[in-house]
């Protein structure tokens, strides 16, 4: 009977078992983090030549097997994230895809017409959300993982760029969803007054694909930061070139826009020739705190 209680208790109890270990792992790793990040900023790296370190690498091969056992434990957090955010994302499958119907009037709007269409079309929207979600978290992980090799500054600049560029990132989805599809999308339904039945697949293909490339448009202004930082790019250069990259931005545009028309493509030109000038200050303020850091 004692027994017979017993495993009756631990029955119960396994749940609360199960939230305190994963509240008591998630406090610890959260302490560890933050003590890893405090580490770092306290300690600056050498500043070995390419040749003298690349010597050191293939005289000691062992440290080479450390590097990578410890980019194995950085991917694999970031993959058991993006597995969780996945599984969240799955959860509100069906939010998210009355969201991104929305512009058509509804998830009733769409008809498949093959079998697995439909568990195409989730298993598709739950990977990107989910990778949407997880994807500063990824890069925490990277960052993390190449820090101990960049300066203090570097190291500051990469985890402030972090929240920044994924702020950039829901930035152009959202320039996507909000501005461009009330206008492409009813031009390309309507065209030549030819019924439309809108397959999952192809609607869902379309648009989560224009929203990616939009925000990751939206990217380009943080690289050129990035790069000026470490004087691989100059804003005189830039701002001399400005004529290429609107013919650049034009043809690029041409390629994203889901439309032949010009209206969708100066929709998509628009802002892209703005965060090209907005790249050009950004490179100029990087070039200014690189001469104040030499100084």
């Amino acid at each position: 009977m004692r027994n017979l209680l017993q495993t009756i208790w631990r029955i119960i109890a396994a749940p609360f078992r199960l939230i305190y270990w994963i509240v008591k792992s998630t406090i610890r790793w959260v302490g560890n983090t933050l003590g890893e990040i405090r580490g770092l900023f306290a300690e600056e790296p050498e500043d070995a030549p390419f040749p003298e370190t690349l010597a050191k690498a293939i005289k000691n091969p062992m440290d080479i097997i450390e590097h990578l056992d410890a980019l194995r434990k950085h991917l694999f957090r970031a993959m058991l994230f993006l597995v969780l955010s996945t599984a969240l994302a799955f959860a509100f499958i069906r939010e998210l895809l009355d969201w991104l119907s929305r512009p058509i009037g509804g998830i009733d709007s769409l008809q498949a017409i093959e079998v697995t269409e439909p568990l195409g079309v989730v298993m598709r929207v739950s990977l990107l959300a989910g990778f949407s979600m997880a994807l500063p978290y990824i890069t925490f992980e990277l960052w993390l993982f190449a820090a101990p090799g960049l300066k203090r500054r570097a190291r500051l600049m990469g985890l402030v760029a972090i929240p920044v560029a994924f702020l950039f990132f829901i930035a152009g989805m959202a320039f996507a969803y909000y501005a461009m599809m009330p206008t492409a999308l009813p031009f390309l339904i309507n065209f030549m007054d030819i019924p439309t039945a809108i397959r999952p697949s192809s609607y869902i293909r379309f648009v989560t694909g224009l929203m990616f490339w939009i925000g990751a448009s939206f990217e380009f202004p943080l690289v050129i930061f990035a790069l000026a930082s470490m004087g691989l790019v100059k804003a005189q250069t830039l701002a001399a070139q400005w004529r290429i990259a609107v013919v650049v931005i034009a043809i690029a545009a041409a390629a994203i826009t889901p439309t032949i028309d010009p209206v969708n493509m100066g929709l998509v030109m628009g802002p892209m020739i703005v965060l090209y000038f907005v790249s050009i200050g950004l490179a100029r303020l990087a070039q200014g705190r690189r001469g104040d850091a030499r100084s």
